[in-house]
């Protein structure tokens, strides 16, 4: 089976998140077919919808050999078990992982798009993705995740002491 290097973000703002983010590594890494290869440090970051506490995110890199929407449905399952609730849009959450690069896979499907369509606009994206993966070129843009960094707006992005 072919192993395929994928990007995702983990976010959090309900509950003790470091430890769910933590416990999301874990989970990620002893899930079959998927192997955690780094992540990065958990930065606070300022919310994007409505009211709600700050956010604790960060970004991790995968090596798998799934397809594209069978990781998705991985990452959809561990929220689940992580009790993530979905009731608002950008609403606050448990535990959100979103898939935002395939190897450089551009894909548009009813259920899944990649690169992840608003992963350029997001400091909290960008910021730790930059951290273990400045050099991986976005598929769409050509422009290395440090190059889409330097545009970004890292003013509500703090990283977290260790």
């Amino acid at each position: 089976m072919k192993l395929t290097k994928c990007a995702i973000a983990l976010g959090s703002n309900l509950g003790d998140s470091l430890a769910t983010l933590s416990s999301a590594i874990v989970t990620l890494n002893n899930t079959p077919e998927i192997a955690v290869k780094s992540h990065s440090s958990w930065y606070q970051t300022a919310p994007v919808g409505p009211p709600q506490p700050d956010y604790i995110n960060g970004c991790a890199i995968l090596e798998v050999t799934l397809e594209p929407e069978q990781v998705l449905a991985k990452l959809l399952e561990i929220e689940r078990k992580f009790n993530r609730i979905r009731r608002e849009k950008w609403g606050p959450r448990t535990l959100d992982l979103d898939l935002l690069l395939y190897d450089n896979l551009i894909l548009e499907t009813p259920t899944l798009t990649l690169p992840h369509p608003r992963m350029t606009e997001r400091a909290f994206v960008l910021v730790p993705l930059a951290e273990i993966a400045p050099d991986w070129v976005h598929p769409v843009t050509k422009s290395a995740i440090a190059q889409l960094l330097q545009t970004a707006d890292c003013s509500g992005v703090q990283k977290l002491p260790l």
